[in-house]
């Protein structure tokens, strides 16, 4: 059995990997969205992902006791509203963009900790909220606007931060599997009533059925088990800290498969964005080293 610091970088390498995923699929999706609707490519999606693991985790799902079941199910409707506002929101803005106001969960995240959890937040994290508004603005201000897509994606970002703070709290090592299972359960269900009264409408071709199939196994299922088992293993800091590297990805395959153009609006917003979530994770803690070892002591036992 691997020791405690070999199961952290193997948790810390995962959730990078994790994250290389997700960056991935901004372009996909983009392209994806503009032939079927949102919530019908979300429900196909998490459909599909869902069905998978129930098939293999069927036995850790009926081994969750009443509370964890009913919390999965809770952090699986949260992650599932945040997908389809985030979705609706890459429909009209830039996948770029799209992946560095996503990635701002980095900062909310702190910030609902406090409101939810009564934790101290520093001064400094006011200063990292200053800057990752500053690049919001360089990355999505259109004259004194900004667009409809970007606020989506915003709204999606403070979702995701609340999937973060609920899944560090309830999240288990030896129940990595049946929470994984039940929430991506709750995520289909969240985007399938989104297409009532009709229904999903299924992928128009080959290439949509590879990208949603893609998405559904990868970053669907097998990111949301990563991600469950990681969070159960690192110390929320850490963890944060390895996914901001999210829209560093994104813009990197958006450039890279060139629906959009590397410049300077976009380097220093994004720098500034990766700058705030940086500083926030990275601020120095006032508590003494014995205060803080009780807290992540504490980590899981909520």
């Amino acid at each position: 059995m691997p020791n405690p610091r070999q199961t952290t970088t193997l948790a810390t390498l995962g959730l990078l990997a994790m994250t290389a995923v997700w960056g991935s699929t901004f372009v996909l999706i983009k392209d994806v969205v503009g032939r079927m609707p949102v919530a019908d490519f979300l429900a196909v999606r998490f459909l599909i992902g869902a069905g998978v693991m129930l098939a293999l985790f069927a036995r850790p799902v009926w081994r969750l006791g009443r509370q964890q079941l009913v919390r999965g199910l809770l952090l699986g409707a949260l992650y599932g509203v945040g997908q389809l506002l985030q979705t609706w929101g890459l429909a009209l803005i830039a996948p770029s963009v799209s992946g560095f106001v996503t990635g701002m969960y980095v900062v909310f995240t702190p910030i609902l900790a406090v409101l939810l959890l009564r934790r101290r937040m520093p001064a400094v994290t006011w200063l990292a909220v200053a800057l990752s508004t500053a690049g919001l603005a360089l990355l999505s201000l259109n004259g004194l606007s900004v667009d409809l897509g970007v606020w989506l994606t915003l709204a999606s970002a403070v979702l995701y931060a609340l999937h973060i703070v609920g899944l560090g709290q309830w999240s288990r090592p030896g129940e990595a599997f049946g929470m994984s299972a039940v929430q991506m359960l709750a995520i289909a269900a969240v985007c399938l009533l989104a297409t009532a009264p009709h229904g999903p409408v299924w992928p128009p071709d080959r290439n949509a059925w590879l990208a949603i199939l893609y998405m559904a196994l990868i970053a669907g299922a097998g990111a949301m088990l990563m991600q469950t088992w990681a969070q159960s293993h690192l110390p929320a800091t850490r963890a944060a800290i390895v996914m901001t590297t999210e829209p560093v990805f994104a813009a990197a395959f958006a450039v890279l498969f060139g629906s959009d153009v590397l410049g300077w609006r976009m380097l220093a917003g994004g720098a500034l964005v990766l700058a705030a979530m940086y500083l926030v994770e990275l601020a120095p803690r006032r508590s003494d080293t014995a205060t803080a070892l009780q807290a992540e002591a504490a980590h899981h036992e909520v």
